[in-house]
């Protein structure tokens, strides 16, 4: 593999940042279809239309994408909860916890690989797959700025297995750098970084007071800003009533615009595909058919019906009602990625001698936050996601088989209760 000479960090996209592809989706529009036509191969309104990559994925790659979309709609089932917004970049958690990867060991790595969805990809192959897909994706339409930064920040002293920091420079353009995590100017060189890698969307991703546990940070951040194919005529929108699932009204701003769309419906929703610049990226929206919530209808789709979904759109004569709408989210994904099966990461039982010579490493935190503007011109997004290492200090005691109590008096020595408890009541 020819190794590519990485991106000077004081360049116009600080830290290597890097152009991928990516998709945003959501669920607030209104239909009112016309008509039915042939697959959409419509003209890019005075942008060269992308028809095609500029060469075959490879097995690995196709693979590698099955993955990331079969993690997308994992997450997505754990992550939604009825009522309340929700925007994730699956990509952004999956290139954070890939780099991680590369440091774990035996069940651990086993659990991550299949909390990510990558079957029986090997190691390797996932790291070539990332390494070529980007690269393969860099600059696939110049109407379209997206970039994705990798980077790796240590604990002054830790020490790190040199094969670890090779892979995730080699594989992921990583940028890596040892930082006095005690002295303040650590954070603020982070949460620089991140802001610039997402073009000051993301904020404050590591707290100003880093944990004294914390012996690394691994980070993700992706950035993306489309213009519409066919953009929207700001004088047509309107404030209108958007209907809440528990039968509430909320007035809005609703973009409109009446033209020809790839579209299709079935019996539970409506979807239409809105391109951007040159047609290689689009935001496709499901909107549920009326009876339908859009929970049920996040609860009820994954990779295979995503597949027919993507292959399923026709041009189609229709008028079209988007909220505009901007949106920050913020969520901690252990939780979620444990109920996906990766479980041994976040406690004693993590495995990460790949990583440092050092044992008792376990990940206390994989945090993203996130940020989508949808209005009449086109989408600005971004998403960062960070993995937090830390270094388990002194003996653990996890009471997880039957043990003895007491409650004492400490100054005089006295004990008030004894107790031995053998089988917890349940809750």
């Amino acid at each position: 593999m020819t190794k590519r000479k990485r991106p000077d960090p004081t360049d116009r996209v600080r830290y290597a940042a890097r152009r991928l592809r990516s998709s945003v989706s959501g669920a607030l529009l209104l239909l009112a279809p016309a008509g039915c036509g042939e697959p959409f191969t419509g003209p890019s309104g005075g942008v060269d239309e992308i028809t095609q990559l500029p060469r075959a994925l490879s097995a690995a790659e196709i693979e590698l994408i099955a993955a990331n979309n079969r993690f997308a709609f994992g997450l997505l089932a754990q992550a939604n909860r009825p009522g309340a917004n929700l925007f994730l970049s699956p990509l952004s958690a999956s290139m954070a916890l890939g780099m991680t990867m590369n440091g774990a060991a035996g069940e651990t790595w086993n659990q991550m690989r299949d909390a990510l969805g990558f079957g029986s990809l090997t190691e390797e192959e996932i790291n070539a797959s990332y390494e070529s897909l980007l690269e393969l994706l860099s600059g696939l339409d110049p109407a379209i700025e997206t970039a994705v930064g990798n980077s790796v920040w240590t604990r002054q002293g830790f020490p790190v297995h040199a094969d670890f920091l090779d892979a995730v420079r080699e594989a992921f353009d990583a940028e890596v750098a040892e930082l006095d995590f005690a002295h303040p100017s650590a954070s603020e060189r982070i949460n620089e970084w991140v802001e610039a890698a997402t073009r000051g969307r993301i904020e404050d991703m590591v707290p100003a007071a880093i944990p004294n546990a914390v012996v690394m940070y691994l980070i993700n951040a992706i950035y993306f800003k489309g213009s519409w194919t066919l953009r929207f005529d700001p004088s047509d929108t309107r404030s209108q009533l958007f209907h809440l699932d528990d039968g509430s009204t909320l007035t809005v701003p609703l973009m409109t615009i009446a033209t020809d769309l790839p579209y299709q419906e079935n019996s539970r929703f409506q979807a239409v595909d809105l391109p951007y610049g040159g047609r290689a990226f689009s935001m496709t929206v499901l909107l549920p058919k009326q009876g339908v919530s859009v929970d049920a209808l996040a609860a009820s789709l994954d990779a295979g019906e995503w597949e027919d979904i993507a292959a399923g759109f026709r041009e189609t004569d229709l008028q079209l009602f988007l909220p505009r709408f901007r949106m920050a989210y913020e969520r901690t994904l252990n939780d979620d990625l444990a109920a996906l099966g990766m479980v041994d990461a976040f406690d004693h039982r993590a495995d990460f001698t790949r990583l440092s010579p050092v044992g008792g490493l376990w990940i206390s935190e994989v945090k993203q936050k996130s940020w989508v503007d949808v209005n009449e011109e086109g989408t600005e997004a971004a998403a960062a996601t960070v993995v937090s290492i830390v270094e388990r200090s002194g003996h653990v005691v996890r009471a997880d088989r039957p043990f003895l109590f007491f409650i004492r008096e400490r100054l005089s020595g006295t004990i008030l209760f004894a107790g031995k408890l053998s089988s917890p009541p349940g809750d």
